[in-house]
C-alpha cells in the first residue's frame, strides 16, 4: 500500500499528463464513469446499507444520515451530473486576454489547470463523485478524504471510477482516496506535490488546515445564512422564500439558519411564518420581540451564530435595513444571504453592504449551488475572497499562464527604440492553445 507522499508523487505526475489530454478524452471518461457506476450500482449501495448501519449504532442525527444515504435516486442524480459535465465547454486553453505588446509581439492570458488538489470533505458520497468529475474535466489531479462515515461507500465509488478511468486511457494517479485523519495530516506536508488544498467543514477545522500547512487553501466553511424579510416585503413571496430556504433541505450548508424581520412587517408576518413552520416540524427561537408576537423559544447570543443543519431556526426582529445588515456580516459565514422586499432600492443597499459570497433578492438562499449556476456542481463555496467565491466549479479550479509569442524581439531593442511598444488589445484567440 502506498505511503500518502507516494500517492501525491503519482498525482503530481498525472497532473502533467492529464493537462495535455483532449478534451474529448475527459469527456470519455466522464461518461464511462456515468455508465459503469451505474451498472454497479448494487455493489455500490451494498457499500451503503454497511455506512448507514454503523452510522445508526453511532446515534448519527437524522440531517447527517440523510447526506450520508446513497440509493437509486441520489446515484441517478450523479450518473446525470457526469452526463452533464461531460456536455460542458473545456475550461483549459481558453484565452483570457490577447495583446500586441508590440509588432509581431503577441501576449496571451490562457487558462490552464491548478495542478494537484487535496479535497478534505464531509460524509456525503455523492460529493466525491461530484469533486473527482470536476478535477477530471479542469485537467487536475486530485487527493480526496471524505468523512469516516462514507468511507466503505467512497470506497466503491472510488473503486468504480477509478476502473472507468482506465478503460479510456486517464493516467493512473489522476485520484486518490485517502482515508484517515493521519492521512489528512501527512497531506499538509506535501506542499512539493499538492498546489491547492479545498477543506469543507467548519470554520475551525478551516482554520486548523491553514495553521498547519503552506500549501495555499481555499476554504469552503460552515453556511450560516439569513433571510431578512424587509418592511416593503411582500408577505406571500417572503413565506414562500423563508420556508424553503430553511426546509428544503436541513443538513446543508446554504440552508437558512437565521431569519431577520423588520419591526413593521414582523406583526403581520411572524404569525404565518410560525404556522409554516410548525406544520414543517421547525423549533423556532426567538428575541424579546419576536416572542411578544409568537411563542417559541428564547434565543439566546449563541444561536445567532449557529449552523444548526437541522430543523431549528432563530428569529430575530429589527429596526432596520442597516441593523439586519450589521447583523448578518457580524454573526454569519459570508456564505449567502438573502433580502425579501419590494424596493429596489433596498435591495441595492442589502446587496452593496452584505460582504457575502452570494447575495439574494427575493429567492431562497437554497440557489447556492454550482450545479444550479450551471458550473457542472461544485467543488465547495468558497467563502473567502481570493482566486474563487461562491460555489467553485470549472473556472475555480482553473489558473492561468501568459504565453508571449514573439519574432526574434530583445528588451534590448525597446530601450533603443528599434522595437516600440503598442500595448493594443485584440481579439485573436492563441494560436498555439
Amino acid at each position: 500500500m502506498m505511503t500518502v507522499e507516494q500517492t501525491a508523487v503519482l498525482a503530481r505526475e498525472a497532473s502533467y499528463a492529464l493537462v495535455a489530454l483532449p478534451h474529448e478524452k475527459r469527456n470519455a471518461a466522464l461518461l464511462s464513469m456515468a455508465e459503469l457506476l451505474w451498472e454497479r450500482r448494487e455493489d455500490i449501495f451494498a457499500a451503503n446499507r454497511g455506512d448507514m448501519a454503523r452510522a445508526r449504532e453511532e446515534s448519527l442525527a437524522a440531517p447527517l444520515l440523510a447526506r450520508l444515504l446513497m440509493d437509486e435516486k441520489k446515484l441517478r442524480g450523479v450518473t446525470d451530473g457526469l452526463r452533464a459535465l461531460s456536455g460542458l465547454p473545456d475550461p483549459l486553453g481558453r484565452t483570457l486576454l490577447a495583446r500586441e505588446l508590440a509588432p509581431g509581439l503577441r501576449l496571451y492570458r490562457v487558462s490552464c489547470p491548478i495542478g494537484v488538489l487535496g479535497v478534505v470533505f464531509e460524509s456525503r458520497p455523492d460529493a466525491l463523485v461530484q469533486i473527482a468529475s470536476l478535477a477530471l474535466k479542469s485537467g487536475n489531479a486530485a487527493l480526496l478524504k471524505g468523512g469516516r462515515e462514507a468511507l466503505g461507500t467512497n470506497r466503491a465509488l472510488m473503486e468504480v471510477m477509478d476502473e472507468a478511468a482506465r478503460r479510456v486511457s486517464i493516467p493512473q494517479g489522476w485520484a486518490a482516496l485517502l482515508e484517515t485523519r493521519d492521512d489528512v495530516s501527512a497531506m499538509l506536508s506535501l506542499d512539493t506535490y499538492i498546489d491547492l488544498l479545498i477543506p469543507r467543514g467548519s470554520n475551525a477545522f478551516v482554520r486548523y488546515i491553514m495553521d498547519h500547512t503552506h500549501i495555499p487553501v481555499m476554504g469552503h466553511a460552515e453556511g450560516l445564512c439569513h433571510v431578512y424579510v424587509d418592511k416593503l416585503a411582500d408577505t406571500a413571496t417572503a413565506l414562500k422564500v423563508t420556508v424553503d430556504a430553511k426546509t428544503q433541505a436541513y443538513a446543508v450548508c446554504n440552508a437558512a439558519e437565521t431569519l431577520l424581520v423588520h419591526q413593521a412587517a414582523a406583526p403581520a408576518f411572524l404569525p404565518l411564518m410560525d404556522k409554516a413552520m410548525r406544520e414543517k416540524g421547525v423549533l423556532l427561537r426567538g428575541d424579546e420581540r419576536t416572542r411578544a408576537l409568537i411563542s417559541c423559544e428564547p434565543a439566546t447570543e449563541a444561536d445567532w451564530g449557529t449552523e444548526y443543519l437541522d430543523a431549528v431556526l432563530s428569529v430575530r426582529v429589527v429596526d432596520s435595513l442597516e441593523e439586519a445588515v450589521a447583523h448578518i456580516n457580524r454573526y454569519g459565514s459570508h456564505h449567502t444571504d438573502a433580502i425579501v422586499t419590494e424596493d429596489r432600492e433596498a435591495a441595492r443597499r442589502f446587496i452593496s453592504r452584505v460582504d457575502s459570497a452570494g447575495v439574494y433578492v427575493n429567492c431562497s438562499t437554497r440557489f447556492a449551488d454550482g450545479f444550479r449556476y450551471g458550473f457542472g456542481a461544485e467543488v465547495g463555496i468558497a467563502t473567502g475572497k481570493l482566486h474563487a467565491r461562491g460555489p467553485v466549479g470549472l473556472e475555480g479550479l482553473c489558473t492561468y499562464k501568459y504565453i508571449l509569442l514573439g519574432e526574434g524581439q530583445t528588451v534590448e531593442e525597446t530601450m533603443t527604440g528599434a522595437v516600440k511598444y503598442t500595448h493594443r488589445d485584440l481579439t485573436e484567440d492563441c494560436p498555439l492553445s
